[in-house]
């Protein structure tokens, strides 16, 4: 097992409407170090069924949740941000165990993600609407925002911890529950977002994490008519499968695909730290970003 302060970080089971649980059929997914080959935990290969119970679970918080005032939302954002700047380390260490970034590059990926919760905590407090002109003297024009209601995400390996946060604090902020089915490669970080998310008292179903087959709960997040909203970070390939799905239910959706990312240098460039920030930029993450250099113009 991972050498963690905390060890109760290191969830094996999904997190669902403020509940533990293990897949229905009680089936796993093996996780591995990727620099060993080692099996350093199990996690419930998750489908339909419990995809569709987050769903509504969530359907069911949002009721309460977008109710709750703007300063109220922030409050739990900031503790949530709290607690994962104080287990910065073990969540480093369980991200690095999975994900196979050295130990450095994730503890500022941790605060990096805590960064998105902070950010968005005080964000959800300036949710301003408009006051427009009206044509006729005796009427007035205002504009509010509200919360579009449940919400879904799809996340990728490579950024295990932020692109969840990402994703998940701008829809708490707003009102909207979230929940996430992260990559099989790397469901450990998720889960420990979620034990910290609990920690801070974010109420149960407005954010849960499912980890299992990506096609069966995929169907489910994009073709349910409750789920108002989609994100997904990842291929262009799979986007376009995720786009499609959700287009019978007209959901909105935020795409995040693939990359595209030329290292150019010019004929007055300083060479010395042109070499540099080509190193950087093609082996940071071991290359896996969407921003990592695909080809070299001089």
């Amino acid at each position: 097992m991972l050498n963690l302060k905390d060890p109760s970080l290191l969830k094996q089971q999904c997190y669902i409407n403020g509940q533990w649980l293990d897949a229905d059929n009680g089936e796993t997914i093996p996780v591995t170090n990727p620099a060993t080959g080692e099996v350093i935990a199990s996690v419930p290969k998750m489908g339909k069924a419990e995809a569709e119970r987050a769903v509504a679970g969530a359907a069911e918080a949002f009721k309460s949740w977008k109710k709750k005032s703007a300063k109220e939302r922030a409050t739990i954002l900031r503790r949530w941000f709290d607690l994962m700047m104080a287990n910065q380390d073990d969540l480093a260490v369980i991200l690095t165990c999975e994900q196979g970034k050295p130990l450095a590059e994730a503890k500022g990926e941790i605060a990096y993600g805590a960064s998105y919760i902070e950010w968005y905590a005080e964000e959800a407090k300036r949710l301003y609407g408009d006051t427009i002109p009206a044509p006729a003297a005796d009427r007035r024009i205002l504009v509010t925002k509200e919360p579009i209601g449940v919400t879904a995400a799809i996340t990728p390996w490579n950024f295990p911890n932020a692109m969840i946060t990402r994703k998940a604090a701008p829809a708490l902020a707003a009102g909207c529950p979230m929940v996430v089915r992260p990559a099989s490669q790397t469901p450990l970080s998720a889960l420990a977002i979620a034990v910290l998310a609990e920690r801070a008292g974010i109420p149960a179903g407005v954010f849960s994490v499912l980890t299992g087959g990506s096609s069966e709960i995929g169907a489910v997040l994009t073709g349910s008519d409750t789920v108002k909203k989609f994100s997904f970070t990842g291929s262009t390939e799979v986007g376009r499968k995720l786009i499609a799905q959700c287009a019978d239910t007209v959901k909105k959706v935020s795409m995040e695909l693939g990359g595209n990312a030329p290292f150019i240098v010019f004929d007055d460039a300083d060479l010395d730290a042109a070499v540099e920030g080509a190193m950087i930029s093609k082996y940071r993450n071991a290359g896996q970003t969407c921003v990592c250099a695909n080809r070299l113009l001089v």
